[in-house]
């Protein structure tokens, strides 16, 4: 199963596509769509091809996309919404389904720990992986998103057998 995660951002839009093949995670290709400045709807439309243009070139079968955080700036909030709400109609208009992970969520997955600091995200995506160098931070929480899915997915399997998730925790 491929998966493509997205870090949504006005500015920069993470990605990174990975491939589960039973238990092994296999990484594809991981980058930024850049949309510099300028008019809102003319950045939401740079967005917009340019994941487009990922999922028409990697073709993934689910696509995940990183829950927005409320922010101290509520126009920062609202900026980082509407990347997200446009990163995800990207993958609905490709007929895909979304899962969405909070960053807690996806650092608990990936790193064992949902307060983890930035460089323990890219030092782990890294490691499972088996990257040659460290990925850059936009790139890298979007592969830990995709990783965290991978991993969601097994554990919505056991899910049915009786446990839950509690606090990011299966008991």
């Amino acid at each position: 199963m491929r998966i493509l995660g997205i870090d949504p951002g006005l500015q920069v839009t993470g990605f990174g596509v990975i491939e589960k093949n039973g238990q092994r995670l296999a990484y594809i290709a991981s980058g930024c769509v850049k949309s510099g400045r300028g008019e809102l709807a003319e950045r939401l439309k740079t967005l917009l091809e340019g994941l487009n243009e990922i999922i028409a070139t990697h073709r993934p079968a689910e696509v995940v996309v990183e829950k927005v955080f409320v922010n101290v700036n509520p126009q920062s909030t609202l900026a980082l919404g509407q990347a997200r709400g446009t990163a995800i109609c990207a993958a609905v208009f490709a007929g895909l389904p979304v899962a969405e992970y909070t960053a807690l969520q996806v650092k608990q997955a990936v790193v064992g720990n949902g307060h983890a600091k930035k460089e323990q995200v890219q030092h782990m995506v890294k490691r499972l992986l088996a990257l040659p160098g460290v990925p850059g931070a936009d790139a890298a929480d979007a592969l830990a998103c995709a990783i965290c899915h991978a991993h969601g997915v097994r554990f919505g399997a056991l899910q049915v057998r009786g446990l839950r998730m509690k606090r990011g925790r299966l008991g």
